[in-house]
């Protein structure tokens, strides 16, 4: 199924052929039509309508506010929205007060001519890979339209959203691999960037440490406008590398243990069409990775850490009993952490961080983004140690480039014998994100010849 790109919308608007109005209706319509109550937390429609409205005025006297200017897009639900109660996909924040502010990147999307529709559904507090949600519903992975199965988190409304054709564009986190993974389970492109490449401000929290922004969209190409966009930049900097020219590395350990057959016949496809078309694909070990993983385990996870010190208070108290229950026990995993683990597993990650980028250099590592495709909810639902076993190997090669600090892309780069997609995982070394995007967009082209 094709869908329409930010891209050709924002051409149609800019020329005339589309009014942001006309779009902004159209797209309620679809979220009726689509019928899942839980892909959207809330719906801003006031909003979007006064945001096309004023994107009309602009449009019609030929001084757009960027090249997006009109194009709907939906935020995670961790990103404050003026007036609104951001809920972090959490029962236990349904009585906070409304933000008074807009999230900072959300104010870089209205100065860019955004429109915002609404806030889509997430893992409660952004703590899982698997999307699920007892508070609000989990949203339906729009690829199987029989078997209700994971949308990957935790901005699991944000990889649906994109990929139900419903908006171009949506705003998701990544903190273990909450962009790539419902990017890789729904079919679409999700970009995770370097630490500090947007702001945070306004962004409910997981782990300090590890938090980042970026978009889901329907090709790379569309990342870049969005990027470009919400940092103020009048045309995009990045432009396609030649694919020749590309240098890419494919890891010996951890990152292909326990693939699905599908996941590794597509991986391997596309590792013989790059080379093919002339880019140097090199196989070497990288021993660090089974370290990382290594020191996760040694010490404890440290997102847990720092998810405890941020919900501290909520569980030593009565919010505890009305969260949901795997995200507590997560949480819950740095309880017996001690200051001096911390200090030790700060230390090693910094060791680890400065090894691996001695050994890519300015390579691009390549994996599998999953091990597995989308998985069906309801073994996951029924069984909790079913959902931790298939939570953590979904995280798994996503969370490595968190801990080592990468910005990485998810690229769909094929299907199972249901059609469930599988994505290609594209990792730099952090603030590379010029150079990843370049090539994710060689790559794509690869990928669809």
């Amino acid at each position: 199924m094709a869908l329409e790109t930010a891209k050709t919308l924002a051409e149609d608007l800019r020329t005339g052929r589309k009014d942001p109005v006309d779009v902004v209706a159209a797209v309620y319509d679809r979220i009726t039509a689509h019928g899942d109550a839980a892909l959207f937390i809330r719906l801003t429609r006031d909003r979007a309508e006064a945001e096309a409205r004023a994107s009309r005025e602009r449009l019609r006297a030929g001084n757009s506010a960027s090249l997006l200017d009109g194009v709907p897009l939906a935020w995670k639900d961790l990103f404050d929205l003026k007036g609104t109660v951001t809920t972090a996909g959490s029962a236990v924040l349904q009585g906070a007060a409304p933000a008074t502010a807009d999230a900072a990147l959300v104010r870089a999307g209205m100065r860019a001519g955004l429109v915002t529709v609404g806030a889509v559904n997430m893992t409660e507090f952004a703590y899982s890979g698997i999307g699920l949600n007892p508070h609000y519903g989990t949203p339906r992975n729009p690829r199987d339209t029989k078997v209700a199965r994971s949308p990957g988190g935790s901005s699991s409304g944000s990889g649906a959203v994109v990929a139900a054709g419903i908006v171009p564009l949506s705003i998701g986190t990544d903190t273990g691999g909450s962009i790539r993974i419902p990017a890789a389970f729904n079919g679409v492109v999700g970009y995770k960037t370097s630490t500090l490449h947007h702001p945070m401000e306004g962004v409910f929290p997981l782990s300090q440490t590890l938090d980042t922004l970026g978009p889901l969209a329907n090709t790379v190409e569309d990342c870049v406008l969005i990027d470009a966009a919400l940092r103020g930049l009048a045309a995009p900097v990045v432009r396609a590398a030649e694919v020749g020219a590309l240098d890419l590395v494919v890891p010996d350990l951890v990152m292909f243990d326990d693939l699905d057959p599908a996941v590794g016949a597509a991986f391997e496809a596309t590792v013989a069409r790059l080379a093919a078309a002339g880019a140097r694909v090199r196989r070497i070990a990288m021993p660090e990775l089974a370290e990382t993983v290594a020191a996760m385990g040694r010490y404890g996870p440290l997102v847990s850490a720092e998810a405890l010190n941020v919900h501290w208070d909520r569980l030593h108290g009565p919010c505890a009993a009305r969260m949901d229950a795997r995200v507590v026990r997560r949480i819950r995993m740095a309880e017996k952490m001690t200051a001096v683990d911390l200090i030790r597993l700060h230390a090693e990650r910094a060791c680890l961080i400065a090894a691996v980028n001695d050994r890519l250099g300015d390579a691009l590592l390549i994996c599998p983004t999953t091990p597995s495709v989308a998985m069906p909810i309801a073994p996951l639902e029924a069984d909790v140690e079913v959902f931790f076993h298939h939570n953590f190997r979904t995280l798994r090669n996503t969370a490595i480039g968190n801990f080592l600090d990468w910005c990485g892309l998810s690229i769909p780069n094929g299907a199972d014998a249901d059609g469930m997609p599988t994505g290609l995982m594209v990792c730099a070394r952090h603030g590379r994100d010029t150079a990843l995007l370049a090539a994710g967009m060689a790559i794509e082209t690869t990928n669809r010849s």
